[in-house]
């Protein structure tokens, strides 16, 4: 049983009472209805319920509860349902513990060897694969190394890591210079500091950018951890911070054939307000009608989020050659590029978009039917 919860039973009148050390607290006869162990009321596979926890009556009651031993007590509802109950289990409900890796915000100085991983072994090593995920979902993303370059690989790499996500640009797209190109992704001029497509709904959770051709000594691939980068912003202008966490702003993009308009909050956050990453896009983004004195404060933090993205201390540079693919975290790790000179040579990259919980998933998955794996070397 978990050391930060214990259980009181309590048999006149009866309740279950939660003593974590703090003020103890009755557990509602809702809540233990509603996590019922039974084998008759979950279905055995997937744990799911047989019968429909909405519809229990609102108003009901124990009728008893006694402890069985040190980890079971039995306890009788108002709705006729009886059942022992392993208050083991309720502790782990009321832990809720991940077994995914948090993640690290990071900066310049992180050691890119971290990242790094070898296709090759990804696909024949599940221990090696886990590694990469766990690398992954630790910093939000990888540089794969060793992928072969023949057209279309990405959608392999993609749909090993995840699902592959289908947009306007298609299931995957080129990424060279072409001077007809319906975005500027598609020139050789330098890209700051950016996440894709702040104007869908939803924005790509994952982008992967597979380099195929690389005959230039420019493009040097850019990228900045967003976490990291707010906790400084939020440092130095906690009220700029909260504008940009709670003020919409409209994302659009257009060309011949497309419109695509959202509006959203250039912070983005969890359902407990932690921030998870950014909607940034200095060329699709608009500034909400605010205030004078507003306007100037919301303009200020989104200028110095930009100067934060780019600054050297924040911003790892490298050049991604021929067989390597970077698979990133589309709203936490802002990505960019340098200029380059088409007339050095080519520059050819593919990219796709994933679902944010593909690498989740798999990571679970060999989490559960795995053998213990040792460490990766």
């Amino acid at each position: 049983m978990s050391t930060h919860h214990a259980f009181v039973v309590r048999e006149q009148p009866p309740a279950i009472v939660l003593d974590d050390g703090e003020q103890p607290r009755e557990i509602s006869p809702l809540w233990l209805r509603e996590r019922t162990q039974a084998p008759d009321q979950l279905e055995p596979l997937t744990r799911q319920r047989l019968f429909d926890s909405h519809a229990i009556d609102a108003t009901l009651t124990l009728v008893s509860a006694f402890r069985v031993d040190e980890y079971h007590a039995a306890i009788a509802f108002s709705d006729g349902h009886r059942e022992t109950y392993d208050l083991r289990v309720l502790a782990d409900e009321l832990d809720d513990a991940t077994a995914f890796p948090a993640p690290e915000p990071w900066d310049a100085s992180l050691d890119q060897e971290r990242v790094r991983f070898d296709w090759r072994r990804v696909l024949e090593e599940p221990a090696y694969f886990r590694a990469s995920l766990e690398a992954y979902l630790h910093y939000g993303y990888l540089v794969l190394y060793g992928v072969p370059t023949d057209p279309e690989r990405i959608l392999q790499v993609g749909g090993h890591y995840g699902y592959v996500k289908e947009t306007n640009f298609g299931r995957y797209f080129e990424v060279y210079s072409r001077p007809s190109g319906n975005d500027l992704a598609y020139r050789s001029v330098a890209l700051g500091p950016h996440t894709d497509n702040p104007y869908r709904n939803p924005v790509p959770g994952i982008q992967l950018l597979h380099c195929l051709v690389n005959e230039t000594s420019g493009g040097l691939s850019t990228l900045a951890d967003s976490l990291k980068v707010l906790e400084q912003l939020r440092h130095e202008t906690p009220e700029g911070y909260e504008l940009l966490k709670t003020t919409s702003v409209r994302f659009r993009f257009i060309d011949a054939g497309t419109e695509l308009v959202t509006h959203r909050t250039m912070i983005q956050t969890d359902d407990d307000g932690h921030p998870t990453g950014v909607h940034y896009s200095p060329r699709l983004d608009a500034l909400p009608l605010l205030s004078e004195a507003q306007t100037r404060l919301f303009h200020r933090a989104r200028q110095r989020l930009g100067e934060l993205l780019t600054d050297p201390a924040y911003e790892v540079r490298f050049a991604l050659e021929a067989g390597e693919l970077m698979l990133f975290d589309n709203s936490r790790v802002l990505h960019g590029r340098t200029s380059y000179n088409t007339d050095e040579g080519h520059r050819h990259l593919q990219g796709c978009y994933l679902d944010t919980d593909g690498p989740r998933e798999r990571f679970a998955s060999l989490l559960k039917y795995r053998d213990p794996i040792e460490e990766v070397a």
